[in-house]
């Protein structure tokens, strides 16, 4: 929990990692590509004395993190996006046993997506069966650029693509994370598009679909497509960190995202490792929309934020419990469909 000027922050980080990026465990030169692109992003967009040195990057281990994120970093909760990368990494970059026993072992602490492939087929699906019984599955992770075979990328729309969602449905795992922002070396920029979103949200309302890097840099094509369907959320990995080096463009970012889509379906994320959670949510708390920007985006009130930082993020998932004195009303609501023939929504900012 974080606490400034009387108020109180239950926090969530919706998006993080316990990977492995050593040489030991890169297959090919593209492992060692993804990682030093990882690490690119963290020294250019955080303060100088919270730069790690390169090997400690490439794994840090079970103990940091807990460090980083419970002890240091203000963090109440945790969610695992697992990232698998298996044309780049001997085991998953992500990962899994390892964070999947981790979340068992503190599960007050921490909660565990999977990861799934589409263009694994039957095989995938009935692996996607498995795993969803023994790990509790609330939530999975999708990464439509990752490689496969000859495959540089799906969408989330293609056949096989939709048989998995249904599976979601079937196996009662409602939260759909997908990377949809900036390219990683050497991935497709393309295939991380948005435009696949706006298919899969209207076909398949049983799903949350929360879109890890808010579509970033398609910032305008998300939120279009956001403010239209209910049960799509960004999350604000990545984003975040401009807070710092960039704070008119993340004024921006939030200003647009709070003016279409809302303050119940944006969610805090560091992507820890990538960054760390303590100075993220320090300077989110006291951020503020500049004064010349205040005639185009409202300014940030501190319940907007207890809702970003966390309280939307615990309404998604049933393993997050906020203590009564923290909760809010209608944190994390799910949108409400319209009847048809009834006049359509507005975007979040606009009242008629």
């Amino acid at each position: 929990m974080y606490q400034k000027d009387g108020e109180k922050y239950f926090i969530v980080d919706g998006h993080i990692h316990l990977w492995d990026g050593r040489e030991s465990n890169q297959r090919n030169i593209h492992g060692k590509q993804f990682i030093d692109c990882f690490y690119d992003y963290h020294k250019n967009l955080s303060p100088a004395e919270e730069v790690w040195d390169y090997d400690t990057y490439t794994y840090y281990g079970e103990d940091r993190l807990m460090r980083d994120l419970f002890v240091d970093g203000y963090v109440d909760h945790a969610i695992f996006q697992a990232t698998l990368l298996t044309e780049f990494y001997n085991t998953s970059f992500g990962q899994t046993e390892a964070s999947f026993a981790l979340a068992s072992k503190h599960p007050d602490k921490l909660t565990y997506n999977h990861a799934y492939d589409p263009r694994h087929g039957e095989a995938g699906l009935e692996r996607l069966r498995r795993d969803a019984e023994r790990m509790n599955l609330q939530g999975v992770k999708l990464y439509t650029a990752e490689w496969y075979g000859d495959s540089r990328g799906y969408k989330l729309d293609d056949h096989w693509s939709r048989r998995y969602l249904e599976e979601c449905i079937d196996l009662g795992i409602k939260n759909i994370h997908v990377h949809k922002g900036p390219t990683i070396r050497p991935l497709d920029r393309d295939s991380f598009d948005v435009s696949d979103v706006d298919k899969v949200a209207t076909d398949y309302l049983d799903l949350r679909f929360v879109i890890e890097h808010v579509g970033l840099p398609r910032l305008e094509d998300f939120c279009w497509i956001a403010t239209q369907e209910s049960n799509v959320y960004g999350g604000l990995a990545v984003a975040i960190p401009f807070i710092h080096t960039r704070p008119r463009y993340f004024a921006q970012i939030i200003g647009e995202l709070l003016y279409w889509i809302g303050e119940d379906k944006i969610l805090f994320s560091s992507d820890y490792a990538l960054w760390t959670p303590k100075w993220l949510i320090e300077k989110f708390v006291d951020f503020q929309i500049p004064e010349d920007m205040q005639g185009e985006y409202a300014p940030i009130t501190t319940e907007q934020k207890k809702k970003i930082l966390g309280l939307n993020a615990a309404a998604l998932y049933d393993s997050i419990d906020v203590p009564a004195e923290l909760r809010l009303p209608n944190a994390g609501a799910e949108g409400v469909e319209v009847a048809a023939g009834a006049a359509q929504p507005q975007p979040a900012g606009v009242t008629s």
